[in-house]
């Protein structure tokens, strides 16, 4: 019972622990001048992996790295297979084409790339350096494209009060490291205790649990009309997690798992993301919000009956 409580406490910290963390976040880059463009490409998406990178340190120092990488591709399946979903089944979502021209590629390239790393089933130290290479590479090209752009993340997703902001920053960042550490013993108890992997625990239960504040972004930006603020976050966070996330992890731990179960969330994240590739009209109807349950649904279930290592 007390690695269920570590668990759910350890979800419940990251889902309030994250969405502090990027309110205080954007209010904090407002405060700082930032171009708006800028902070939706890049503030407002990694902030929203916040949780997601915790874990990586916590599991990785644990010496269970598997976590991390499940949690990674798993966050990236349930950001788009059921987050973007809900938005799309709320009301038809108009696509934004110069953030799909910018991310939608580079999130392709994220899953192929590692899919390639795992070939042989461990992701070393020089995979780790080269995936942060790439990831800094894609955030300078980012940064000069994006650097005078408006957004209307900031309003969407930012604290307007500095002090608050830096409040809110600290708080969440306290429960995101305490979210960690519950999370790792949580997981690592659970799988332990059924026989499963730490990647499939990763990949599953606390996938959903760190992707709470993707799920809050999506959800209020498309509830105030600004659909480019809950894709073009999502987008972001899905590069963050396979770059920048599974790097420090490995960079701390190399990361070995089953090429197997690695292939499906790999996979089905290129079929989600194939989904909401828009036709010429730009919008997402709501059929596509159901096939795209339905691409969590069967990811979910062939994640449980895959190899346990």
């Amino acid at each position: 019972m007390l690695t269920y409580g570590a668990l759910l406490a350890g979800l419940i910290c990251a889902g309030l622990g994250g969405e502090l963390f990027v309110r205080g976040t954007v209010g904090l880059s407002i405060a700082a001048r930032i171009p708006p463009g800028i902070v939706a490409a890049t503030v407002a998406a990694f902030a929203t992996s916040s949780p997601e990178l915790t874990v990586a340190i916590a599991s990785a120092l644990d010496g269970t790295p598997e976590i991390s990488l499940g949690d990674a591709l798993g966050s990236n399946v349930v950001n788009v297979a059921l987050i973007l979903a809900l938005a799309i089944l709320i009301a038809p979502l108009r696509v934004d084409r110069s953030v799909l021209k910018r991310d939608f590629p580079a999130a392709l390239t994220v899953s192929v790339l590692i899919g390639a790393l795992l070939y042989d089933g461990t992701i070393s130290r020089l995979d780790a350096a080269f995936l942060l290479l790439a990831f800094f590479a894609w955030l300078v090209a980012v940064l000069f494209e994006v650097r005078k752009a408006r957004s209307a993340a900031p309003q969407v997703l930012g604290e307007t009060k500095p002090g608050r902001a830096v409040v809110e920053s600290a708080v969440g960042l306290g429960l995101l490291i305490l979210a960690g550490r519950l999370i790792v013993y949580g997981a690592t108890g659970i799988a332990a205790t059924f026989g499963l992997s730490e990647f499939i625990i990763g990949a599953t239960i606390v996938a959903i649990g760190t992707s709470v504040p993707e799920l809050a972004t999506a959800i209020i930006s498309r509830l105030r009309g600004h659909d480019e603020v809950g894709l073009g976050t999502i987008l972001g966070s899905n590069i963050f997690n396979g770059l920048f996330v599974v790097g420090v992890a490995a960079g701390i731990a190399p990361i070995t798992v089953s090429p197997t179960s690695a292939a499906i969330p790999l996979g089905l994240g290129i079929v989600s993301l194939a989904l909401v590739f828009p036709p010429r009209s730009d919008v997402l109807d709501r059929w596509r919000g159901g096939l795209l349950v339905a691409v969590y649904v069967a990811y979910v279930l062939a994640t449980l009956q895959a190899p346990a290592h």
